[in-house]
């Protein structure tokens, strides 16, 4: 039994990892000319220092911010952008994920009660599992990571 709460839980954990968006390259400048305008950046350049605000324009020489602060390509050494949270919806998936795992541990529970078992809910396993592993699951969604700054471009 214990084994098996080890690896559901496990399970639990490793299907609530957000996947990373796909790798791609970051070193193409074009990758910028695709960003919205008015999304929130950050701009890193080669001498120093790191400028914030929203995109204005991007040429195939220039990037430009809402400050009007426009930096030549190549001053630009790296480029994030805002992304916006989703805690909401990991703790969603977290209680919907945390729910099937009590379920399941809870009718396994039911199943194999006898007087010989560490644990014997009565055949109320299922009923004490479901909301107990759906709460324990939102929890974990809630901290996961959300939101960020992505970085898009980084210079050669």
């Amino acid at each position: 039994m214990r084994s098996s709460f080890a690896f559901l839980s496990l399970a639990l954990a490793g299907t609530m990892l957000v996947a990373q968006p796909s790798m791609r390259q970051k070193d193409d400048w074009r990758v910028l000319q695709a960003l919205q305008q008015n999304e929130q950046v950050r701009v890193s350049l080669r001498a120093g220092g790191t400028h914030k605000g929203t995109l204005q324009e991007v040429s195939d020489s220039r990037l430009t911010i809402s400050d009007g602060q426009a930096f030549n390509r190549e001053d630009v050494q790296r480029v994030w952008v805002k992304r916006h949270g989703h805690r909401g919806k990991h703790t969603l998936i977290g209680a919907g994920i945390g729910a099937g795992a009590g379920l399941g541990i809870g009718a396994a529970i039911d199943h194999h009660c006898s007087s010989n078992s560490l644990i014997c809910t009565g055949n109320r396993g299922k009923a004490i599992g479901t909301p107990l592993f759906a709460v324990i699951g939102a929890g974990i969604g809630a901290v996961l990571p959300g939101g960020g700054w992505e970085e898009v471009y980084r210079s050669r």
